[in-house]
């Protein structure tokens, strides 16, 4: 149930600000879709923080295996999976 309020109040909040801005809601699809590019970019802010506040790394290996399948929706991909799609730049026969 906490769940739905949240989401509630956040959509509350979102309205105000799409007023303020003078966007009609439910807003033209182009305006949407960036506001939910803008959510998902904005969720994986939160990881990072909470691990710099753990006093743990933050580096491009984390970032690429633990945010980007969430932004892209891709499966993670390992080391052994690179090495097995890497073409040689050599001619091709």
């Amino acid at each position: 149930m906490k769940l739905y309020l949240v989401s509630l109040a956040v959509g509350i909040l979102v309205g105000i600000i799409y007023g303020g801005l003078g966007v009609r809601s439910p807003a033209p699809p182009a305006v949407a879709l960036i506001g939910l590019l803008g959510m998902l970019l904005g969720e994986q802010v939160v990881p990072p923080v909470k691990r710099l506040l753990a006093g743990e790394p933050v580096n491009l290996v984390w970032f690429h295996r633990e945010c980007v399948p969430k932004i892209t929706g891709l499966p993670v991909s390992t080391d052994s999976s690179r090495e097995d799609t890497a073409k040689p730049n050599g001619p091709q026969a």
